[in-house]
């Protein structure tokens, strides 16, 4: 596998505030890492769309073809990753959502009430996936964004569809 340059960012009031530790995002940092995928960053960013927005964007300038957020997906007051993360996504890639929330219900029934959004930023030409913040959830979801991630990057940056 060609080697993207990713960057994980967690999405938690709580682990920003040093309250609860981030196990999400260091395991979805271990597992793409054992996946082949270069790890970028990790950076824990509070609640909220407008947080959400300003990570993905520092993300996205460090060249970042594959972002993953973890947390904030849910139905909380303060669970808003999908709004930050559609004002910055061009494109939906609503399949891949989908399939989240289908293996994760493996795991949890709960899987259903996830609001994650999948998509991919033109012309950067990168790929962000929400995931919930559960560690079972990033267990379960980041073979399924390792699965297309590749492929979706390269389509996005003019490659065949082989």
């Amino acid at each position: 596998m060609t080697s993207l340059r990713s960057v994980v960012i967690t999405v938690s009031d709580r682990s920003a505030s040093g309250e609860r530790e981030d196990r999400g995002g260091p395991l979805a940092v271990q597992l793409l890492e054992a996946a082949g995928i270069e790890i970028a960053g990790l950076e824990v960013v509070p609640d909220g769309a407008d947080s959400v927005e300003a990570a993905l964007r520092r993300a996205l300038a460090t060249r970042a073809q594959l972002i993953v957020t973890t947390g904030g997906t849910g139905v909380g007051p303060r669970d808003q990753t999908p709004e930050g993360t559609e004002r910055v996504v061009t494109r939906s890639l609503p399949g891949i959502a989908e399939e989240l929330r289908r293996v994760g219900l493996t795991d949890t029934p709960l899987s259903v009430i996830s609001r994650g959004v999948a998509g991919v930023v033109d012309p950067e030409g990168a790929l962000v996936v929400n995931l919930p913040g559960s560690p079972r959830a990033v267990s379960s979801g980041i073979p399924v964004i390792v699965s297309v991630a590749t492929h979706v990057v390269d389509q996005v940056r003019g490659g065949d569809h082989s």
